[in-house]
């Protein structure tokens, strides 16, 4: 948890409802996506001085889920570290740094957890469970807390536009009562009015935000297909007409 998430909703959307300023090319164009995966490009919202200038502004980047940290040989353990848990963010040497300067929020408009049932009477020992699209319960986006980070690929030159890599982890925390029934764990979803905060670059202890009550979420029960990173497409958030868990957990 969280390892699948969507985020479809148009870029322009998005810049509207969190007051983004300036929209980096490729975060305009990237399509789509009701299956994302970790290492996927995702977007995210960062508070960043420009290059050579004081002025604080807000922008909708891309970066790569599974924070790679600065300290790597190479890039290939992000895909472990794609969720950070709040208990232990100041004692992870890679979510310590960025959890005080580089946080972020991951734009997502849910996401999905599988509730492990119980075993079939036929003996099998293969645990069955149950997808869930789990997504804000009114309108807008799911702000998921993130981190961000750069790595600097030694084997690039200078002039190599792709010598830096910007990969973000998400925020998990213990599940709520209503959402234990499915994972013991959720992503910190915050709510508009702790969107500032969380972003504002000045801000060096956070801690506050990470006990603050998630925004309100509602459940799905949806089909198999979204378990294959292969599938893709609106079909993978409607309900499941036979869902396999007798009691199908409704937030």
């Amino acid at each position: 948890m969280c390892g699948r998430f969507a985020s479809f909703t148009q870029t322009q959307d998005l810049a509207d409802e969190l007051a983004i300023a300036e929209i980096a090319e490729d975060a305009r164009l990237l399509p789509p996506s009701w299956n994302v995966a970790p290492t996927d490009p995702v977007r995210i919202v960062v508070e960043r001085a420009a290059k050579g200038s004081a002025e604080v502004s807000r922008s909708l980047r891309l970066a790569r889920w599974g924070l790679v940290p600065s300290w790597s040989k190479d890039p290939s353990g992000g895909a472990r570290m794609i969720n950070a848990r709040s208990e232990s963010l100041v004692d992870k040497p890679a979510f310590a740094k960025p959890f005080k300067a580089r946080r972020c929020l991951v734009l997502a408009d849910g996401y999905y957890e599988w509730r492990k049932l119980s075993l079939p009477a036929s003996g099998s020992k293969k645990v069955p469970k149950q997808p869930y699209w789990i997504h804000p319960a009114g309108p807008g986006v799911a702000a998921f807390a993130g981190l961000y980070e750069f790595w600097r690929n030694p084997a690039a030159s200078e002039s190599d536009p792709d010598r830096w890599l910007v990969s973000t982890t998400v925020v998990t925390r213990p599940a709520s009562d209503d959402m234990a029934a499915i994972h013991d764990r959720m992503p910190l979803v915050l709510p508009p009015e702790a969107w500032n905060r969380w972003l504002d670059p000045t801000v060096g202890d956070a801690t506050d935000l990470l006990e603050i009550d998630n925004l309100p979420l509602a459940t799905l029960p949806v089909g198999d297909a979204v378990g294959s990173v292969q599938n893709d497409g609106p079909s993978l958030i409607e309900a499941d007409p036979e869902p396999r868990d007798p009691e199908p957990v409704r937030v």
